[in-house]
């Protein structure tokens, strides 16, 4: 990640951001101080501290600031990973095993629970109620998102509209609040700030769609964790949804329809879901979820063409506004 080009104006002030999350206060109990850091060194995109800091860049917003932000929202993110795992009852991510596969569900709870507060107080160290209102909102966004989940969108929905409201509170808020967070912390023109969350908004559901149909096509070395995986669950994502309505007479369609993929169902074996990953990977759908990816990029991109985006990219920073249009070309290249 630290190679590309977008990245490149911002690799020191990243590496700033990676001191952050290896941070802990000095009375942290051990247990919780290793938890921490073995998922802050698995790795991960860093996708959402740099859109931070592009769009502080941008506007202008102090640096120090910016870091705290930038921290913040990626351990929000690493919080939320957490929970996720252990409602899902995954047991693999970026290769290795999640906090729920070596804890127990009350201990994978708490360390959740912890993450969640340390990113509050990372949040807090920007003196910005107007960001903090901001983070609150945007986890309560993503944890309705999960209850909603939970209680009726497994197997049983085929609806485009509830699949984009589920991956909006699942990804695309919190990429949402990380590209405006700078333009808020600059104290930019409200049109800017609204501009930049426009186009997170689309950045991340563009986001979350690749990474739906690279859950079907890509390997799970690529990936990090098995393939299939929302299938696995009875999550129905759009290369799946796309794929009933474009071959509603195949047979992996039709037991889709019946419900025999819902959660609650006999788990599926290795070969059914082989079956269902192979369906959807050669069909249609998966150039037709890619084909909505891109127009949200492209909406993404005409949110950065707001006038009041223009007027703060001065000379002097009008680099970081082309990085945030390199990142939006990014999410649809991406193959991990």
């Amino acid at each position: 990640m630290s190679e590309l080009p977008f990245l490149v104006l911002i690799r020191d002030e990243l590496e700033q951001v990676e001191q952050l999350l290896r941070r802990r206060p000095p009375d942290t109990y051990p247990a919780i101080t290793e938890a921490i850091e073995r998922l802050v060194s698995s790795g991960g995109k860093r996708i959402r501290p740099a859109l931070v800091l592009l769009s502080a860049r941008l506007c202008g917003a102090g640096l120090e600031r910016a870091l705290f932000a930038a921290a913040a929202v990626e351990m929000l993110h690493t919080a939320t990973l957490i929970h996720d795992d252990l409602i899902d009852g995954a047991t693999v991510r970026r290769g290795q095993s999640t906090l729920n596969a070596t804890h127990s569900p009350a201990e994978t709870v708490l360390i959740g629970d912890y993450v969640f507060a340390y990113a509050a107080y990372l949040a807090s160290q920007t003196e910005s109620t107007r960001l903090m209102c901001r983070f609150a909102e945007t986890l309560m966004v993503i944890c309705q998102g999960e209850v909603r989940q939970m209680l009726g969108g497994r197997g049983g929905s085929f609806s485009f509209r509830e699949y984009e409201q589920r991956i909006y509170a699942k990804t695309a808020s919190l990429i949402s609040l990380a590209a405006e967070a700078g333009a808020i912390l600059a104290s930019a023109d409200e049109r800017a700030v609204q501009a930049l969350r426009l186009y997170g908004k689309h950045l991340g559901l563009a986001f979350q769609i690749v990474d739906d149909v690279l859950d079907f096509t890509a390997d799970e070395e690529m990936l990090g964790k098995p393939v299939g995986s929302d299938l696995r669950q009875g999550l129905f994502t759009l290369p799946f949804l796309l794929f009933i309505e474009l071959e509603a007479q195949h047979p992996v369609a039709r037991r889709a329809l019946e419900g025999e993929y819902a959660a609650g169902r006999a788990p599926l074996s290795e070969a059914a879901l082989y079956e269902a990953v192979q369906a959807v990977a050669g069909s249609k759908a998966i150039e037709q979820a890619m084909e909505i990816a891109d127009r949200h990029i492209e909406w993404a991109k005409e949110a950065l063409a707001s006038p009041a985006l223009s007027s703060c990219a001065t000379d002097a920073r009008r680099d970081y506004l082309i990085a945030l249009l390199e990142l939006a070309d990014f999410v649809v290249r991406r193959r991990f």
